[in-house]
């Protein structure tokens, strides 16, 4: 098991080593890594550098590091998308080959806070929409959701058979989403979301916020997404210009 130097650095050597034997099942998701003691000795490598190691693969969401009692492989996630390619959820539990499902948890009507007329264009009469679901795949929560439309889009009583609100925008109102301006916030464990979505304590969360738009520019929907950072991951493809 040591490490047989090549050029790189032998962090880089430690890092690929280490990744090898997570993706060969020699450390399985949530184990506990040998310490550092051991695990350097057995990689021939000093603890300086397997701790560089370990840190960039902590940055790279494979593992996590808890102080004072050891260190413990991620589970890898189950769904992944680009960030530039607008996925519904229940497509994107689709395309990762399980069944989506949902649970209704509360819609409303209320009236729009300042944030509200200024992301519709509304006025102070306009009523919201404002629905909370829980979004499981085979029957398990990965998403907590909330999902506000303009009252004047959503001429239906929703529904807990209802799955993604993109279908439903299109086929009972004629609205389809084209596009949309996503922001992403990483948080920690949630009092109130962390529960429901069964996560661990050390599990964190990733919020999208996204407005949406039909082929108009018309905004038609907002929504707050909170995904289990354990089972979606999102990239982009960055070009120069």
């Amino acid at each position: 098991m040591l490490i047989k130097s090549d050029n790189r650095h032998l962090y880089l050597q430690v890092i690929d080593r280490l990744k090898k034997d997570i993706n060969a099942g020699v450390y399985k998701e949530k184990e506990k890594l040998p310490s550092e003691f051991d695990l350097a000795k057995k990689l021939g490598v000093s603890r300086a550098t397997l701790r560089e190691a370990l840190r960039i693969l902590e940055e790279e969401n494979a593992i996590t590091r808890r102080h004072g009692v050891g260190t413990f492989v991620n589970s890898k996630p189950l769904f992944s998308s680009g960030i530039e390619q607008l996925y519904s959820i229940s497509d994107m539990i689709i395309q990762g080959g399980m069944e989506p499902g949902t649970i209704f948890l509360n819609s409303m009507t209320t009236v729009p806070t300042e944030e509200d007329i200024q992301r519709f264009s509304c006025n102070e009469e306009e009523e919201i929409a404002v629905i909370e679901r829980v979004r499981t795949a085979n029957g398990n929560p990965v998403v907590y959701c909330i999902d506000k439309i303009p009252n004047k889009f959503f001429p239906w009583e929703y529904s807990s058979k209802d799955e993604s609100l993109f279908t439903i925008l299109e086929q009972k109102n004629g609205k389809r989403i084209t596009h949309a301006v996503t922001k992403i916030e990483p948080v920690g464990y949630h009092e109130k979301i962390s529960p429901i979505l069964e996560c661990d304590p050390e599990t964190s969360l990733l919020v999208l916020k996204q407005l949406h738009f039909n082929e108009n520019d018309e905004p038609i929907l907002y929504s707050v997404n909170y995904f289990k950072a354990d089972k979606f991951s999102f990239h982009v493809v960055r070009k120069r210009i």
